[in-house]
């Protein structure tokens, strides 16, 4: 049996069913921003893309630790 997915990468799946680009492509889209703190880059996911906070929050944590 498979460990179920923990932490940010819980997310993906909904993630990318609700908003249509695959992880890779919102990873790209945060490290090439010039924004580098956590909550600035939520912020501007959510009023540029219209991301939820959690869904947000996620691909900035997973993009930043992965850096």
């Amino acid at each position: 049996m498979t460990e179920p997915v923990k932490g940010p990468a819980s997310y993906f799946p909904s993630i990318e069913k609700k908003y249509g680009r695959p992880i890779a492509e919102w990873q790209e889209l945060i490290r090439a921003s010039p924004l580098t703190k956590h909550m600035e880059l939520v912020g501007w996911l959510k009023s540029e893309h219209g991301i939820g906070h959690g869904h947000a929050n996620a691909l900035v944590k997973h993009a930043l630790t992965e850096k």
